[in-house]
């Protein structure tokens, strides 16, 4: 049975003891008094209790108490001694016993509620997936469910429509409304060669596209599974939380103890008074808004997250954000656009280019990109190519008609001969912030290309807004020092560790730790140690799969303005879990002494029910905490000059 039909049985056979008792002053009583009394409660205590008492019995067989313990023997012992009071002729009060089990499943459906609003948007993230996809089978347009379209399916998308699946345009262009994945408002202008994503809307062009992923690989349905998890995930001060439950409802159940003695043996009241003075306390210091505390936080933190196109894959990752003293950014496709040019070629174009060109034929590294990229521009025929292998750190090698010929960085100089000529020019290149590839024959460097890939637009807002925040930004990148001292330069950027191979990326990141918390910003394969070796692992979601799979957080667009937007959120998500704790815990601190009637002398008192209604207020006070982290600030504006 659920919580809300268990709430709704014990509102309904608890109401009519309520209007009993606020008749009673009139003179009107319950018809029946303590048997329908009895009764009711009877239901209440074995339909809507049930759950509380089998928990609660559970946990004591294993030898541990929970926050239904409290609530179990709490209202048990209201109905035991009911009963008694019920057969001996005294006054009886099964009305506590209902209405705690009442408010307390009140606090629990906030809670549920709340669940369910972060199921509904999961559930609306799934919704936008299309229905189903025009494909091209036996040279003809067919439309097929969905489920039915398969890796390397040819789609067309006409204005209007739904992107099946994740792909990339083969035909055709289109401006794409990306936002409900991505955040970003703008429409997104597409050309062949562009990836496509799943569920996004086609705006005013027809296309064709060539399904990538589809099913549980695509981008929306990864999304998914990662609010899913993260949702589910505890943060690390949850352990705190269930470790004070543990303390704290033993030392509950002793206080209760000790209230019901001191009223009964030293200050002679009635076993009924004494009676509701212990239960109270035992009813007001029920730890359930503890329990929401985390969770609710959590849930709304995260959810607010994914509207922006920030993934925030678990609770560990907002403990640790509030301690972060140093962003650490890969350049290439991080800090700069990911998109290199070839500007400069100096020595014979047409042999460098060759050569070049026919050594990165199978590299998926963007500056082997621009180089295909200006040989297919310029026209430059392919030749053969022979053993080739890679030379670790420093670039590739391989017979080109009985040659040996290479292609590679600046570390390949150790190795071969360079001129005067050649190298004044590499500096000046360099300190133009182009990055400088080497090309040879023999051991002989024979010319230069240079690649420039500018900063993104946004870059330099987003290192000034970390910087106000007080954190210390350094860029780590394999690019030579004075590539990466000219792009550090242009976008403010604090410290440069350069020429880094692949491989020692995660050390340099655990060397820093060494002065406080890194968060890591990154987008490629090789960043995958270093995301997971960073306190804070952030992920551009533009970025490999490898890459987004290691990273904490996930930002959905390549704009770097979000790691701030990402620590922002982080930190006020995790500050709401604590401030949620404080006034939980406090609720239950100020309310023992009054249950317990500490107060009595001055007529402050609290019997069963009004405190089994404080607990639930204590519970929607936390929900609605949690709840109103969706209105709060998220300011990352700088003003750049």
């Amino acid at each position: 049975m659920t919580i809300t039909k268990r709430f709704w049985i014990a509102l309904l056979f608890s109401f009519p003891m309520l209007v009993g008792m606020i008749l009673m002053p009139f003179g009107v009583s319950l018809y029946g008094g303590a048997i329908t009394q009895f009764i009711l409660t009877t239901i209440v205590m074995a339909v809507a209790a049930r759950p509380f008492l089998q928990s609660a019995w559970a946990s004591f067989k294993k030898h541990h108490s929970n926050m239904d313990t409290l609530v179990a023997i709490g209202t048990a012992t209201a109905y035991i001694y009911s009963i008694y009071a019920m057969l001996t002729g005294q006054a009886v009060f099964f009305e506590s016993a209902a209405f705690v089990v009442t408010f307390v499943l009140l606090g629990q459906v906030f809670e549920e509620r709340m669940r369910n609003n972060a199921s509904n948007a999961i559930e609306k993230l799934v919704d936008l997936q299309a229905k189903e996809a025009e494909v091209l089978r036996d040279g003809k347009l067919v439309k097929i469910p969905l489920e039915e379209v398969v890796q390397g399916d040819l789609i067309k998308v006409k204005p209007g429509q739904k992107v099946a699946v994740d792909g990339v345009i083969t035909e055709g262009n289109s401006t794409i409304d990306e936002s409900m994945v991505t955040g970003e408002s703008m429409p997104v202008s597409k050309i062949v060669g562009d990836k496509v994503i799943g569920s996004t809307i086609n705006s005013n062009g027809t296309f064709m596209f060539k399904a990538e992923k589809v099913g549980k690989d695509t981008m929306l349905s990864q999304i998914v599974e990662l609010v899913k998890k993260a949702q589910n995930s505890h943060a690390p001060i949850q352990n705190l939380t269930d470790k004070v439950s543990e303390i704290f409802v033993p030392t509950v159940l002793i206080l209760s103890i000790l209230t019901f003695l001191v009223w009964y043996v030293f200050l002679g009241a009635t076993i009924a008074k004494a009676l509701i003075f212990a239960v109270s306390v035992v009813v007001i210091a029920c730890p359930c808004a503890l329990g929401l505390a985390t969770p609710t936080a959590l849930m709304v933190g995260t959810g607010r997250g994914a509207k922006m196109g920030i993934l925030i894959k678990n609770g560990e990752v907002l403990e640790d954000v509030n301690d972060v003293k140093t962003v650490v950014f890969d350049k290439t496709g991080t800090i700069t656009k990911g998109k290199p040019e070839v500007t400069d070629i100096v020595g014979n174009n047409k042999q460098v280019l060759k050569i070049a060109s026919a050594l990165e034929e199978s590299s998926e590294h963007p500056l082997a990109t621009a180089i295909l990229e200006k040989a297919k521009q310029s026209k430059v025929e392919k030749s053969a190519v022979n053993n080739f292998q890679a030379i670790e750190g420093k670039g590739v090698s391989a017979t080109i008609n009985g040659q040996n010929a290479f292609v590679g960085n600046d570390k390949l100089l150790h190795d071969v001969d360079i001129t005067k000529d050649m190298k004044d020019q590499m500096i000046k290149l360099q300190n133009e912030a182009k990055t400088v590839v080497f090309v040879g024959l023999n051991d002989q460097i024979i010319g230069l290309i240079a690649i420039q890939d500018a900063p993104k637009e946004t870059s330099k807002e987003a290192i000034a807004t970390l910087k106000a925040r007080g954190l210390r930004t350094v860029m780590l990148t394999g690019d030579n020092k004075r590539v990466a001292q000219a792009i550090a330069q242009e976008v403010g950027i604090d410290d440069v560790i350069a020429d880094v191979l692949p491989g020692d990326k995660a050390d340099h990141v655990e060397a820093l730790q060494k002065s406080g918390k890194v968060a890591f910003v990154g987008d490629g394969i090789n960043d995958a140690p270093a995301l997971t070796m960073a306190d804070v692992g952030i992920a551009m979601g533009s970025g490999t799969d490898i890459a987004i799979e290691s990273g904490g957080i996930v930002l959905m667009k390549n704009d770097l303005r979000d790691v701030a937007k990402a620590l922002e959120l982080s930190r006020k998500t995790f500050n709401r879990i604590k401030l949620n704790l404080f006034w939980a815990f406090i609720y239950n601190v100020l309310g023992i002494p009054v249950a317990a009637g500490l107060f009595f002398a001055i007529g402050l008192t609290l019997s069963p029910e009004l405190a089994g209604l404080a607990m639930a207020f204590s519970s929607l006070s936390v929900v609605t905490s949690s709840v109103l982290l969706n209105k709060a600030k998220i300011s990352t504006n700088v003003k750049v000059a």
